[in-house]
């Protein structure tokens, strides 16, 4: 996912998807922002065993990347299903 909001500063964002952190109020108040819940995707996507990660750059936006293992078999499966 790519926005092109208010960014993150540098120093939050190794925190991001840390239980009960919020970037600082003043941003977050000024702006509107409330922000998703990062640490649920988080641990979802990790018991898939995958993995995610955000790069921001203040005043230019964020991008929230995620990863996830696939099943040969599975993928298989679902290429019989969802026809071109």
């Amino acid at each position: 996912m790519i926005d092109d909001g208010i960014g993150i500063p540098a120093k939050d964002l190794p925190h991001i998807f840390d239980r009960f952190f919020q970037v600082e109020s003043h941003l977050t108040r000024r702006h509107g922002v409330w922000g998703w819940d990062s640490p649920l995707p988080k641990v979802m996507i990790e018991m898939h065993g995958g993995r995610i990660w955000a790069e921001s750059m203040e005043g230019k936006g964020s991008n929230f990347t995620f990863l996830l293992p696939v099943n040969p078999a599975q993928a298989e499966a679902g290429s019989r299903v969802f026809l071109p």
